[in-house]
């Protein structure tokens, strides 16, 4: 690599890196300690890049160390920041090449994509995916080489093509190899369910979004018509990305009090205030299902009616994503999506850092129990050969939905 190169792509990285610390160190103290900050990283930055010039074992890419670099800073402000390269931001303006897609909702942790959540009746649900499961792979390339905010493009395209993934279970030593066909998936309607000789009616959404809430306000006005007395708000595994309708929805259990914040170094501070002319049912006892697929918009919903103290939330840490962002471009054709408001909970704590703790925490069963699972014991002598056990799954069992029906059935 030509020298005059090397100097021209030091100084643009180290510009670049200057530009990002500014932003990162300005929003906690004075402008002019934040540059001088700045500009000591910078120093540290350009004593490392040069000893890897110098020292490594090979000629580095620079190119590639800068990327990973880059990469590497935004991922660790927050999960769902991401740097672009020129040709990943080409991609990511083009959007993706079809609307079919696998069914996953997915975001960074780790290092890695990770599923948050699993359509129903999609090729990732059949597959068995589940919350949880770590992309190790998309293709042939590692999830740890992929900004956040590519990795859904890589799971779209055009219906019938396929997409191969190599996916870490929880409780599993090795990867496991799938093969999903891409499809048109649709949300369909609400889920509705009765208990309790039809006095508690469960409402399960499969998306927070501006239709699924609508039904949801509407079957809320015919409940005293109805004779439900009671309502579980199933949001185990529902997402949403626009907070707005994760508010409307909250709203409609809530005449008073604060149902979420926003804030960032350059958005003053917004709060959410509960309208009454929008609340339905204010006083019908609630309980609220959360699990850790449980993400954006669901955990507005799931935070409100906690610290509001309007209902039960029951289940288990959400997944913490509530964001809001912008795209930056770079000179060179890259680009930064980057954080730059974040969602807190009526309490004062950060979604994203931390996530919605469900004021009744029910652990989930990872292991499904299986009956007879000594399949190494020597047969009992027989004139024909033994067959082998049949393993039978004991019946799973919705501990979280048990309990919230005992909560309710005292109310």
């Amino acid at each position: 690599m030509p020298r005059i190169f090397k100097i021209a792509l030091l100084t643009f990285s180290l510009g670049l890196v200057v530009f990002a610390f500014c932003g990162v160190d300005m929003h906690t103290v004075r402008a002019q300690e934040g540059a001088a900050s700045a500009y000591r990283q910078m120093n540290v930055y350009s004593e490392v890049l040069q000893r890897v010039q110098s020292d490594y074992v090979v000629q580095p890419d620079i190119n590639a160390a800068t990327t990973g670099a880059l990469r590497g800073l935004l991922e660790s402000l927050d999960s769902d920041s991401s740097y672009l390269t020129p040709a990943d931001y080409a991609v990511y303006k083009a959007g993706p090449t079809g609307t079919a897609q696998v069914g996953l909702n997915v975001g960074k942790r780790y290092g890695y994509a990770v599923v948050v959540s699993v359509v129903p009746g999609s090729p990732a649900d059949k597959a068995q995916m589940e919350d949880g499961d770590i992309l190790e792979s998309i293709g042939t390339t590692s999830t740890r080489d992929v900004p956040a905010a590519m990795v859904p493009l890589m799971l779209e395209g055009k219906a019938g093509t396929q997409v191969a993934l190599s996916v870490i279970r929880p409780q599993r030593a090795t990867p496991e190899k799938l093969t999903l066909t891409r499809t048109e998936v649709s949300y369909g309607v609400n889920g509705e369910s009765g208990f309790e000789n039809n006095s508690i009616l469960q409402l399960k959404p499969p998306v927070i979004d501006k239709a699924h809430v609508a039904q949801i306000e509407q079957k809320l006005r015919a409940l005293p018509k109805s004779g439900y007395g009671k309502v579980i708000l199933d949001l185990r595994d529902v997402a949403g990305n626009d907070m707005n309708d994760g508010v409307r929805l909250a709203n409609f259990f809530l005449a008073k009090g604060t149902i979420a914040t926003l804030e960032g170094q350059k958005i003053a501070k917004q709060t959410f205030a509960a309208d009454p002319a929008l609340a339905v049912n204010t006083s019908i006892p609630l309980a609220v299902l959360v699990n850790r697929g449980t993400a954006g918009a669901a955990e507005i919903v799931a935070a409100a009616i906690a610290d509001n103290k309007r209902g039960d939330v029951v289940g288990e840490k959400t997944f913490g994503t509530a964001v809001q962002q912008k795209t930056i471009e770079l000179p060179d054709g890259a680009a930064l999506v980057l954080s730059i408001g974040k969602y807190e909970t009526p309490a004062g704590k950060v979604i994203e850092d931390t996530g919605v703790t469900p004021t009744v925490l029910v652990a989930a069963n990872d292991e499904t129990p299986v009956v007879d699972e000594d399949e190494d014991a020597a047969p009992e002598p027989a004139a024909t050969p033994a067959a082998k056990p049949v393993k039978m799954e004991a019946p799973k069992m919705d501990e979280t939905l048990t309990k919230a029906l005992d909560l309710l059935k005292q109310k």
